[in-house]
C-alpha cells in the first residue's frame, strides 16, 4: 500500500523544515538532545527520532506502485528531454513503447495508455504540447551561429559606409492567388454538423507585388507584376507583367533602376543606403549588384530559409496584408461579385495595403528582427532547436573534499569517486561524519551505475530501431528497377513475387510490337476463303463454275 499523506501539504511541509534544522543542530552540536531540539523547534519527539534513524520522510518518499524505479524514471526523462533539444519530439506512443521495452529487461508488466499522462503530472520538467510542422531546412538554418554571422556583416557595414538607422531598407516579393479568400472564423447554425463551406470566386491567377519598406514607417509605392501582355500605369504604383506572373532577373532590375532609386533619393539622410534583402535568384545578379554600387546601395543578403526571423516583411507585413486582402475579396463575394479579374484586384489590393503598412507595424517589424534599434538578442533567443546531439560539457575538477556531494555523470566522475572513497576507506578514520560520507558516496556510486546502465538500455533500443530501419532502406535500395510490362491483370500475391524476385525470367509475360513467333514445326497455313457464287472452299473467282458458265 501506498503511504497515506496527511490533509494539510503545507503544514506538513513546515514541520519537516523544521526537523532538518533540528537534526543539523544536534549534528553541529549546537543543541545537545533530542528532547531540547523539540521542545526549542516545537516538532514531535517521536518524528525527530524516526528521522534520525534514516526514516524518509513521507511526502518525499517514492509511492510502491511505480513500475520504474526511481533513477529508470530519471533516466527515462532524461532520453525525452534529450530529444526535445535536437527537435525530434516524442509521441505518447514512443515514450510508452520505451517504457515498455525497460519493463521487458525485469520481465514486469506493461504499463497502461494514461502512464505517460501521469508521469507528466509529477514531473514538472517534461510536459505534453501540440507540435506544429516545421520545415527540415529552415530549422537547419537556425543555427546561432549562422544568424550571428549574419547580423556580424550588418554590424561591420554599418560601421564601415556610416549607415544611418533612417537609411535601412528591405525588400521583398510576395504572391497572391487573385481571386482565393482566406480561410477565417465565422458564425453559423448551432445544428450545422460539419465545417461551413465559404464561397470565393475561385480565380487562381497569380499575382506578385513586389514591396520594401524603410526603418523609419514608411513603404514604397507597390510594383505589381500581372500574368498579361500588355503593361499599364497606375498612379505611383508600377504594373510590370510576366509570362507567368512571377518576377524575373530583368523585372527585378528593372524595379531597382526605375522604382526604387528614385523614390528614395529625396528621403536619403547620408551617403550610403543599407538594403536587406533574401537570396532569390533576381537579386543575385551581376547587374543588380552593379546598379547598388553606382548608386550608393549596400545589399546585404540573409541565410538562406531565414526570411521568417531575419526579413522585416515576411515578420510584421506580409501576413496582414493577405489576410485583409482575403477579406476585402470575401466582401466582394457577398456583394454578388462572382470573379474578380486584374482591375478588381487593383481595387481591393490599396484597401489591404493602408491596413497592412501602418508606420507603427513598420517599425515594430525592424525592431523584432534586430535591424533598428540593433539587437540580435531579439532573435538569437528563439533559436533553441538542436539537430544534433549537444556534446556534453566537461565535467569540472572538484577537490577531494566534494567530490563525493553529487552523483557521478560519466566515467571519469565515477573513477574519480572511486578513488577518493578507497581513500577514505583505507585511511581507516572512525569520525562518524567521514563514515557517513562514505555510505552517501557508496549509495550514489550505486544510483550512478543504475541510471548508467539504464541510459545503456535506452540507447541499446534506439539503436535497434536505427539499425532495422537502416536495413530495411538497404534491401529497399537493392531492389531492381526493372520494369515488368504485361499484358493482362495479375493480383497482389503475383505482383509480390515479381517484386521479390521469386518468379523465374521465363514465366514474365512481356509485350511487343511484333507478331510473336511460332514454333519451327509448325508450318504457317493460309486461311481458305469459300466462294461466294458457289460456296466451295478454296475456288477462286475466276475459276467458279457457276461465274464461268454465266
Amino acid at each position: 500500500m501506498p503511504p497515506i499523506r496527511k490533509k494539510d501539504p503545507l503544514k506538513s511541509t513546515q514541520i519537516e523544515g523544521k526537523i532538518q534544522l533540528a537534526i543539523s543542530d544536534l549534528k553541529n552540536g549546537r543543541i545537545s538532545n533530542i528532547r531540547e531540539a523539540t521542545r526549542i523547534y516545537d516538532i514531535p519527539r517521536t518524528t525527530l527520532r524516526d528521522r534520525l534513524k534514516g526514516i524518509e520522510y513521507k511526502g518525499e518518499k517514492r509511492t510502491n506502485h511505480h513500475k520504474l524505479t526511481q533513477s529508470e524514471e530519471d533516466s527515462l526523462v532524461k532520453w525525452v528531454l534529450d530529444l526535445d533539444r535536437r527537435g525530434l519530439f516524442p509521441r505518447h506512443s514512443l515514450v510508452r513503447e520505451m517504457v515498455n521495452y525497460l519493463l521487458q529487461q525485469h520481465g514486469k508488466s506493461q504499463v497502461g495508455k494514461n502512464w505517460v499522462t501521469n508521469l507528466i503530472k509529477r514531473r514538472p520538467e517534461i510536459d505534453s504540447k501540440f507540435a506544429r510542422k516545421y520545415n527540415y531546412e529552415r530549422a537547419k538554418c537556425e543555427d546561432p551561429k549562422i544568424i550571428q554571422e549574419h547580423f556580424d556583416r550588418v554590424r561591420a557595414a554599418i560601421s564601415e559606409y556610416g549607415i544611418l538607422p533612417e537609411d535601412i531598407y528591405n525588400f521583398d516579393e510576395t504572391g497572391f492567388a487573385m481571386g482565393l479568400c482566406a480561410s477565417a472564423k465565422v458564425i453559423t447554425g448551432s445544428d450545422r454538423y460539419a465545417q461551413p463551406k465559404l464561397l470565393q470566386p475561385g480565380n487562381r491567377e497569380w499575382v506578385t507585388a513586389i514591396e520594401a519598406t524603410n526603418s523609419t514607417g514608411w513603404a514604397l509605392p507597390s510594383y505589381i507584376i500581372f500574368k498579361a501582355k500588355k503593361n499599364v500605369r497606375l498612379d505611383d504604383w508600377r504594373v510590370n507583367i510576366s509570362d507567368n506572373g512571377w518576377t524575373t532577373d530583368q523585372i527585378g532590375l528593372e524595379w531597382l533602376k526605375t522604382h526604387f532609386i528614385p523614390n528614395i533619393n529625396d528621403r536619403t539622410m547620408g551617403k550610403y543606403r543599407m538594403l536587406i534583402l533574401d537570396g532569390h535568384g533576381s537579386h543575385l545578379t551581376p547587374e543588380f549588384d552593379r546598379t547598388c554600387t553606382e548608386n550608393n546601395i549596400i545589399p546585404i543578403c540573409m541565410p538562406p530559409h531565414s526570411s521568417h526571423l531575419l526579413q522585416p516583411l515576411d515578420v510584421g507585413c506580409f501576413a496582414v496584408l493577405k489576410r485583409y486582402y482575403g477579406q476585402v475579396v470575401e466582401q466582394r463575394m457577398r456583394l454578388g461579385f462572382n470573379h474578380i479579374d486584374k482591375m478588381d484586384f487593383l481595387t481591393a489590393f490599396p484597401q489591404a495595403r493602408t491596413v497592412a503598412y501602418k508606420a507603427q507595424s513598420i517599425q515594430n517589424s525592424f525592431a523584432a528582427t534586430g535591424l533598428v534599434p540593433f539587437n540580435p538578442d531579439r532573435v538569437l533567443q528563439y533559436l533553441n532547436i538542436q539537430l544534433k546531439t549537444p556534446t556534453p560539457p566537461p565535467s569540472r575538477s572538484s577537490n577531494t573534499a566534494s567530490s563525493c556531494l553529487q552523483t557521478p555523470q560519466n566515467i571519469r566522475q565515477f573513477v574519480r569517486q572511486s578513488t577518493t572513497i578507497n581513500k577514505r576507506i583505507n585511511k581507516r578514520t572512525g569520525s562518524l561524519n567521514q563514515n557517513e560520507e562514505i555510505n552517501q558516496a557508496v549509495i550514489r556510486l550505486s544510483k550512478a551505475y543504475e541510471i548508467l546502465a539504464n541510459d545503456a538500455l535506452l540507447v541499446r533500443k534506439e539503436n535497434r530501431d536505427l539499425r532495422a530501419a537502416h536495413e530495411k532502406e538497404k534491401q529497399k535500395r537493392k531492389r531492381s528497377n526493372k520494369q515488368i510490362s504485361i499484358e493482362q491483370g495479375i493480383t497482389r500475391e503475383e505482383a509480390q513475387a515479381l517484386v521479390q524476385g521469386q518468379v523465374e525470367a521465363s514465366h514474365a509475360v512481356t509485350t511487343t510490337l511484333a507478331e510473336p513467333e511460332l514454333p519451327a514445326s509448325q508450318a504457317v497455313v493460309r486461311r481458305q476463303f469459300r466462294c461466294s457464287g458457289c460456296n466451295v472452299m478454296g475456288h477462286r473467282i475466276n475459276q467458279c463454275p457457276s461465274r464461268t458458265s454465266s
